[in-house]
């Protein structure tokens, strides 16, 4: 990437979607089972490979900063009841999907491993019974750790019950930052929990790292950044900490007055690019950085990479069944969400239903929109004839206006457009976000305040 300019990030830092679909979920009304089970028999990609991804909504412990859908809890026996009702819902999803391959699974949260080693053992071979699993060599198996409650003995048990990519948080390493977020972690126990998994051979190490949390500073983070860099994870994601405590409940317990002003917060988000990329590291987009013999890396090189629910994929070409309270699929042209509330999704389980409440059906100008934000957020271009054969349309001719509203940021050299297509510069690629939001035709119909800042 070329040197960040924070002048123009500050005139492009509005708010707006993080685009892991298209219609956002924002667009989500309610949907029924009739309606996804139709999207599953008429999908495109039926008898291609499949997607699986797995919500385990508990944590032991409170983050401050998080915005995930958890249950916080010390309660083992929720975990017990959980997972006996999301063993009725795989064996409802299963048939529907039944002689497909699973190349890709993932179990995320809340923290996975809240479960012990047993119970993570009898769902992963609870899946394999009722879901065909392509081998350790083909499949990307990837689960979500907290390193506060996983040793090298337990990782062994992952590993052994098939999983072979690890993903985790570190956040920031500064003490401060760490006690303000109710996230304590050292260093030394994330190096053993890393130098474990690659004894163990774990094929991927995913380290998460936020910047604007509270007591964040350049120089904290030069020290987290080096530390990071020590550990040489495979794919690194740095998060923008958006705070919005009237959402979300734990941001209460962080004080306004001690996060990073505006313009240090772009500073520390400059410093963690050029360290990251001085260092190797290919910026993948968004929030994402990964060694350039990654799969990600890979396949954007290729032009396969794929936007989900749980950020960049390399599986473009795979439904993707989502279980688990507040899971959201995405198959053929519907996104389904489970329910929420755990109440009503073990209620709807109970009654022999699919827990699926709400969702979207994606019409051909959704579908057309989508193309053109997934290949500018994934691949930064989008080829004008490769759309027009896939759709047998000019996009110059559907999106003349939208066309036309770049040009802002063609004056800002944050795209490129000619005869050719739509390319976003290595200056616009952390304002990609905004380049999609041209496109999206809901916009309008949102308040911005539901979104986070682009940067």
């Amino acid at each position: 990437m070329s040197k960040v300019d924070l002048d123009l990030i500050q005139k492009y830092d509005v708010k707006g979607p993080r685009y892991t679909s298209y219609p956002t979920a924002l667009q989500f009304h309610p949907l029924n089972e009739g309606e996804y089970q139709k999207a599953v028999s008429t999908s495109h990609r039926a008898g291609g490979p499949l997607s699986l991804y797995v919500h385990i909504p508990f944590c032991r412990h409170l983050c401050y900063y998080c915005a995930c859908s958890k249950i916080v809890t010390r309660d083992k026996s929720k975990a017990t009841r959980y997972l006996s009702f999301l063993k009725r819902e795989i064996e409802m999803q299963a048939p529907l999907f039944a002689g497909r391959k699973v190349t890709q699974l993932h179990w995320g949260g809340g923290t996975p491993t809240f479960l012990d080693d047993d119970q993570i053992q009898d769902l992963m071979q609870f899946i394999g019974s009722h879901f065909d699993l392509a081998d350790d060599a083909t499949g990307e198996f990837g689960i979500e750790i907290d390193p506060r409650t996983v040793d090298a003995e337990r990782l062994a048990c992952i590993r052994e019950v098939g999983f072979n990519r690890l993903s985790f948080g570190v956040q920031d390493f500064a003490p401060k930052v760490q006690k303000a977020v109710n996230r304590v972690q050292s260093f030394e126990s994330t190096r053993d929990i890393v130098e474990a998994a690659r004894k163990l051979g774990f094929q991927s190490v995913s380290i998460d790292l936020i910047y604007g949390l509270p007591f964040q500073t350049r120089e904290t983070m030069v020290d987290t950044l080096r530390q990071v860099i020590v550990l040489s994870p495979d794919r690194i994601s740095l998060y923008n900490y958006a705070h919005l405590p009237e959402r979300f409940t734990p941001q209460k317990r962080i004080n306004v007055i001690d996060l990073p002003r505006a313009d240090e917060k772009l500073s520390i988000l400059a410093l963690a690019i050029e360290q990251l990329t001085t260092v190797g590291y290919r910026y993948i987009g968004m929030d994402h950085f990964a060694k350039p013999d990654d799969e990600l890396a890979r396949a954007q090189s290729a032009g396969n990479l794929h936007r989900n629910f749980q950020g960049y994929s390399t599986h473009a070409d795979c439904d993707m069944v989502a279980l688990g309270v507040t899971a959201i699929s995405q198959v053929g042209e519907i996104y389904a969400q489970n329910a929420k509330d755990l109440d009503e999704y073990e209620a709807l389980i109970d009654d022999g239903r699919l827990a699926i409440i709400k969702g979207v059906e994606i019409d051909a100008d959704d579908q057309r929109r989508r193309a053109i934000i997934m290949a500018l957020i994934c691949q930064f271009e989008l080829d004008f004839a490769e759309f027009a054969e896939r759709f047998g349309a000019d996009i110059r001719d559907c999106y003349a206006a939208e066309i036309a509203a770049l040009e802002p940021m063609m004056r800002d050299e944050l795209v490129q457009i000619d005869d050719s297509g739509i390319r976003v510069t290595d200056k616009g690629r952390l304002l990609v976000r905004n380049v999609c939001m041209v496109f999206d035709r809901y916009l309008g119909e949102v308040q911005t305040s539901r979104y986070s800042k682009a940067i």
